[in-house]
């Protein structure tokens, strides 16, 4: 209880920071990201228990990734983090969940999830912002991805990558339990091209002469 207390306070304090840095609203941001004012309000005051889908709602609509708003300062080089001590973002009724372990920190942040897909059962989640890279790793069983509306059956042993930016759903097939890992990385946005002076016929000053 006490953890999923300080996991609360963490994302309130994170999600209020965050939207202060866009000079944001409450009321705009729930706009922006689709999320009443009132959940917005208990959220930020470390109440309630905001579901997966408005926690990606948010992180996209202030620019940031997941783990950004769930995490708080890291300590050390190295960080070891154990399933079991990670609360899950998502359950599904028949078992299915998600849980995220940890974010790299640098100019392309990488979350990595632990994934358990039961038969049948299947998460859809809307487009991400551009940039933003998943890749499935399927440890055991087997799942169907579908990207855009496309199929593409990914057993164990099996990785696929695809960009973000489309609609795109997880589900599990087969017999048994699935278990991916999941990686979703945001490369951040290429420098504007820079501008060249025009040379005009003629113009000597700028004209490169042969020997």
């Amino acid at each position: 209880m006490a953890e999923t207390e300080a996991a609360l306070r963490t994302l309130a304090h994170n999600v209020r920071a965050a939207r202060n840095r866009a000079g944001l609203s409450l009321d705009e941001l729930g706009r922006r990201a689709k999320v009443s004012k009132g959940a917005l309000v208990a959220l930020e005051k470390a109440q309630g228990n905001p579901n997966f889908a408005t926690l990606v709602r948010l992180a996209d609509t202030l620019g940031i990734s997941v783990s950004a708003l769930m995490e708080g300062r890291t300590e050390g080089r190295v960080r070891v983090v154990s399933a079991d001590t990670v609360m899950p973002l998502w359950t599904g009724e028949q078992g299915s969940e998600a849980r995220l372990m940890l974010t790299t920190s640098g100019p392309a942040p990488t979350e990595v999830w632990r994934w358990k897909l039961e038969p049948g059962e299947e998460y859809p989640s809307h487009p991400h912002q551009a940039g933003v890279v998943e890749t499935v790793s399927v440890t055991a069983g087997r799942m169907t991805l579908i990207v855009d509306g496309v199929e593409h059956p990914v057993e164990a042993g099996q990785t696929a990558t695809f960009d973000g930016d489309a609609p795109h759903t997880y589900r599990g097939t087969g017999t048994t339990t699935c278990h991916l890992i999941m990686t979703s990385t945001c490369h951040p946005a290429p420098p504007p091209p820079l501008t060249r002076p025009c040379v005009r016929p003629g113009d000597v000053s700028h004209a490169v002469r042969p020997p």
